[in-house]
């Protein structure tokens, strides 16, 4: 059996990286479609799901991890910019609020049936920076590819104010909740998660403790 990561996200990749678990990355082939009905923790829930399904359904032997990140302000989702110009609303419309970040995790190995799905759920205070400041996060683009268009590990740290809950979460994927699903199923984790969160292996995740 092999740990599979349906992700193509790097941020994904390093902190996963962090456990000392052998994996190999194979991208997810669903479609990611907004479901109007549901609600922003269900939807990126069932983003996690349909991601590892993908890859489950061609690896059954193996166990997938797939994962999602979608922010929530007063019960509007944003998710990726797709341009620049839809990267500075999104930082507008956050500037000066708090929003809830959700990231969703799915285990699954189809030939024993194993299928486990968790959202963690952090908030994020965004200062009510200038437009200068706004001008020269945007020439970074950092926002490309980022759920809200900010990235917490990078330059955009500085965008924040304070967090409350856990920081891996904003990254892209709650590690102390991967790690203990990891191990529900009897996978042996070479570096502990609880050394994990003592040493805070990650960019700017001290600045945020």
């Amino acid at each position: 059996m092999q740990l599979l990561l349906a992700s193509t996200s790097l941020r994904r990749r390093d902190l996963l990286g962090l456990l000392g678990l052998p994996f190999r990355i194979v991208p997810p082939t669903c479609e990611e479609k907004l479901s109007p009905h549901l609600p922003p923790i269900e939807q990126t829930r069932q983003f996690a799901r349909d991601k590892a399904q993908s890859v489950a359904n061609q690896h059954p032997q193996d166990l997938v991890i797939g994962s999602d990140t979608v922010i929530e302000i007063e019960g509007d989702l944003l998710g990726k910019p797709e341009n620049m110009q839809e990267a500075e609303s999104m930082l507008r419309h956050l500037r000066g609020r708090c929003h809830q970040v959700h990231t969703s995790v799915a285990v699954m190995q189809q030939g024993t049936n194993i299928s486990i799905d968790f959202v963690e759920t952090a908030l994020v205070w965004i200062k009510p920076f200038t437009e200068n400041i706004l001008k020269y996060y945007l020439a970074t683009e950092e926002s490309l590819g980022k759920a809200g268009a900010y990235s917490i590990q990078g330059e955009g740290a500085g965008l924040i104010e304070k967090i409350e809950g856990d920081y891996p979460t904003i990254v892209g994927l709650p590690l102390w909740r991967t790690a203990k699903a990891l191990e529900q199923q009897g996978v042996d984790l070479p570096n502990p998660v609880e050394d994990i969160y003592r040493l805070k292996p990650y960019a700017n995740w001290k600045e945020f403790s």
